[in-house]
């Protein structure tokens, strides 16, 4: 009997007959067990993520044998296989450069044993002369612990004084112990002598112990020479075991070979840093064996926080038993104290940077965990293993967890963190992030107008999205109180910000006062916080702006307006995802009560929303703009719109002189030979980017040459030659010297209605300096579209490394090329023949015009295309 009484052979749910497409239908007891199983599925994810953890540990720890020799052939790998790459441009056979290689590493390790050996005997014999200054230094540090001091002594009058006045002292027992009668028993000494062991016996024993480590050596040796060999097999398997896609494949790897090269690179630079110092030190103040304790610090620094502590206690034991007084031992600890700040502050973060992008908490506990798994070989090998697990957290989806505990990079966006921060009225904090952001744009783009467009660009990376997640969590995420204490830290964190960057006093409205610009809220909390945003970003560019709140209330009821008779600008803040009705709603009003108003509308929650000119008529909204910076121009262009021109040229930069000297010295400008290398560049960035058009630019006094470029002239098919300066985006990257990204050249008023722009649809800008070695910019390599992008969607660092590429082929091929020393030798040869052939010449002309030469042409010498008739 079936469910529900349903005959098998009859169309139902399960029959082909059935519809394909309509839901399977669950009777209780399935809707049951579905509830019961998802109710538990979180549960069995953790423990199944559990179980699959402590299986790898274990396997880790009980295959340490295998892997630990593994893991250090493939570290060796990654700083041997530069040099045998080198060998093999250099001509040798991938074989021979690999045992080339091995042979030197396992030579200079050896020379270094032997090295340190050496000065690891002489220094034994050297240590019984310095006896008798520790055993003296010993017995004075032990004569001063022990010897009573201030306290003890006014412990001991104190005891007395109360002895007397108590009258009581205690009686001492004088019994002697009963075993005092035994005293003069004869105690019978038993000792136990150690068998003496043969030389062969002890031979085995000490090859008993150097066995493992050599055997460990061995296996070592063998997997970095099959690493050297097989290189490229392994990354292929590599490559098919992270996953099918094979481009996202290949970064991880070659993102895990860099930072992890780049990391011993640096670790060895490093210690060399501190070893170097620090062997010159001691032997300027004396400890002995100071080359030796040089090494071993330099050596002992590849183990992480033990090591250099354990290489700081060789020199300062000895340095006290050396020195006869303890001006040694001080100058010695201070000498390894001042290493240690310079190499820790100065040197690391300068040299490592961001070489492995490991947290340093993540880096301590890496650092605890291998070494419980590995031992002191697992703290060697921790952070390049992190490193590793590190890439596979960005490159494999179900591990970004690792990424996310691993990282350094912030987990959240600057956005998400000001939201957070001011969640808990964390006040102190948004400011610290928004002084770093600002901070960091001023140093990014130098050349724009300081402050202003810094808080500008906060407002519009940080603070408009910040209220963006707050428009959308208002109902659905956000509690009551949550809003409440958001609200509040954004109201503080806003008149803070404005008191941190304040305006020109001229720009600011007297109390009650409704500017020439006025910036309001369309109807809720975050619309008015993004007027008083607007209004200071406004103020900040010279206009003089007010703001106010709500102007509609939560039934879009029109509240009482400010009065606007005096006011040329409205700027509307609508964060509502369908902003369109509360616009049109607003603007009517305003143009039945003041029609010489010009509305700018800021649209800050409908990304998706496409703000055309003709939304902005169905709106009855002059402008509608989604970037408060877009915001600022238009305000700026409605104001002075009389006698301005289409489009803002770029000023120059304050360098100009400096930087138009450094463009004609360099001979870019008449470099045909440099021809190839401009269409290269510009075929593979269109090819790189998916872009339409790619243009290399080299910025004159007035005009731009275009060496290269896909875009053609209007009324032609030819390249374009050049352009004049005043309409070319490019000459506002050399005002700046930094990038420039125009996701929208329509939006951007700039370049609105910039002819150059307009002939050819450009409406996407990005482009890159052209620097030379002294950092003046001498042109740009950009990209363009005729369709917006999104800055985020466009690898800038990319851009950046083919603009140095460029520059650095330029360099080569045009710089004066010095001749060898062979042809300096043939040329010096050369030159001496024909000044002996001339010399020769000259006297056989001499001889011939003393005989009948004269006679024959009047006393003059022989012209060079007339031969003498005897000839």
């Amino acid at each position: 009997m079936h469910r529900n009484g349903s005959d098998p052979a009859s169309p139902g749910r399960n029959s082909p007959a059935s519809a394909p497409d309509a839901p399977p239908a669950y009777d209780s007891e399935d809707r049951a067990a579905l509830h019961a199983l998802a109710a538990i599925a979180p549960g069995l994810r953790l423990a199944s993520a559990l179980v699959t953890a402590g299986a790898i540990i274990a396997a880790l720890y009980f295959g340490r044998d295998l892997l630990i020799p593994l893991a250090l052939a493939v570290l060796l790998g990654f700083l041997l296989d530069p040099v045998v790459r080198r060998l093999k441009r250099w001509g040798l056979p991938r074989m021979a450069a690999i045992f080339v290689t091995v042979a030197l590493a396992l030579g200079a390790l050896t020379g270094l044993g032997f090295y340190l050996g050496g000065q690891l005997a002489s220094l034994a014999e050297s240590l019984p002369r310095y006896q008798h200054t520790m055993i003296v230094k010993l017995q004075t540090l032990r004569n001063s612990i022990e010897s009573p001091g201030a306290l003890e002594g006014l412990t001991a009058t104190f005891g007395r004084l109360r002895e007397e006045i108590s009258g009581s002292l205690e009686e001492r027992d004088d019994a002697t112990p009963s075993a005092s009668n035994d005293a003069g028993a004869e105690v019978q000494t038993v000792q136990l002598a150690p068998q003496q062991l043969s030389p062969a016996q002890q031979a085995g024993i000490w090859l008993l112990h150097i066995s493992e480590p050599l055997f460990t050596a061995g296996i070592v040796l063998l997997f970095v020479i099959l690493v050297l060999l097989d290189r490229d097999g392994l990354r292929e398997r590599l490559l098919r075991l992270v996953g099918g896609n094979i481009h996202l494949a290949t970064d991880a790897l070659d993102e895990a070979a860099q930072r992890i090269g780049k990391y011993l690179r640096m670790q060895l630079i490093v210690n060399i840093a501190y070893g170097f110092p620090l062997a010159i030190g001691l032997w300027l103040i004396g400890v002995p064996g100071a080359p030796l304790w040089g090494v071993v610090a330099a050596l002992m620094r590849y183990i992480p926080y033990v090591g250099p502590a354990l290489a700081a206690i060789f020199p300062l034991a000895l340095s006290f038993a050396v020195g006869h007084g303890w001006d040694m031992l001080l100058w010695t600890l201070a000498l390894i104290v001042a290493l240690e700040l310079i190499s820790n502050n100065l040197i690391e973060p300068w040299l490592y940077g961001e070489s492995t992008g490991l947290s340093t908490l993540a880096i301590i506990v890496s650092a605890t965990f291998w070494t419980a798994l590995w031992g002191p070989i697992g703290l060697i090998l921790a952070t390049p293993l992190t490193v590793c697990l590190l890439v596979l957290g960005r490159s494999i989806e179900a591990l970004n967890f690792l990424e996310v505990l691993l990282g350094s990079d912030p987990v959240l966006t600057p956005p998400q963190r000001l939201y957070q921060r001011l969640l808990v009225e964390d006040v102190d904090s948004a400011m610290d992030l928004a002084r770093s952001t600002i901070k960091q744009h001023m140093a990014d783009s130098p050349g724009e107008s300081g402050p202003p467009s810094a808080v500008t660009h906060l407002y519009d990376a940080v603070a408009l999205p910040a209220l963006r997640l707050s428009s959308q969590a208002h109902s659905s995420l956000a509690t009551a109180e949550q809003r409440f204490r958001f609200n509040n830290g954004m109201d503080e964190w806003l008149a803070e910000l404005a008191d941190a960057y304040p305006p020109e006093p001229a720009t600011l409205p007297a109390a009650g006062e409704y500017a020439r610009v006025h910036c309001l809220g369309a109807r809720w909390e975050v619309d008015g916080m993004a007027a008083a945003a607007m209004a200071h970003s406004l103020r900040l560019f010279g206009h003089r702006a007010s703001y106010s709140e709500h102007a509609l209330g939560a039934r879009m009821h029109l509240h009482t307006l400010p009065d606007l008779s005096s006011t040329a600008v409205l700027c509307l803040a609508v964060f509502s995802p369908s902003p369109q009705a509360q616009i049109r709603y607003l603007a009517r009003h305003i143009r039945q009560h003041w029609p010489h108003v010009r509305i700018v509308a800021g649209i800050w929650n409908a990304p998706s929303l496409a703000l055309t000119p003709e939304l902005a008529g169905r709106v009855l909204a002059d402008h509608l703009v989604g970037r408060l910076h877009e915001m600022v121009m238009r305000v700026d262009h409605l104001l002075h719109a009389e006698g301005a021109l289409d489009y803002h040229p770029a000023p120059p930069p304050a360098n100009e002189a400096q930087r138009l000297q450094a463009l004609h010295d360099s001979g870019l400008l008449h470099a045909p030979q440099a021809q190839e290398l401009y269409q290269d560049c510009v075929r593979r960035a269109i090819n790189a980017f998916d872009m339409k058009h790619a243009q290399i630019a080299l910025i004159d006094a007035q005009w731009i040459h275009t060496p290269a470029t896909s875009l053609i002239t209007p009324k032609e098919s030819a390249p374009l030659a050049g352009l004049p300066r005043a309409q070319s985006i490019s000459a506002h990257i050399a005002s700046q010297a930094a990038p420039l990204v125009i996701e929208d050249t329509q939006a951007d008023l700039r370049f609105a209605n910039n002819p150059h722009v307009l002939a050819h649809g450009m409406r996407f800008y990005a482009g890159v300096p052209l620097l030379d070695r002294h950092g003046h910019t001498l042109g740009a390599l950009s990209i363009m579209d005729d369709q917006p992008h999104a800055e985020a969607d466009i690898d800038m660092a990319l851009l950046q490394y083919m603009a140095s590429e460029l520059m650095a082929a330029l360099h080569k091929l045009l710089r004066p090329r010095k001749p060898s020393l062979k042809e300096a030798v043939l040329k010096a040869t050369r030159s001496n023949a024909e000044s002996d052939g001339e010399s020769d010449g000259a006297d056989e002309d001499k001889s011939q015009s003393n005989g009948n030469g004269n006679d024959q042409n009047g006393g003059q010498p022989l012209s060079s295309d007339t031969p003498p008739k005897d000839h």
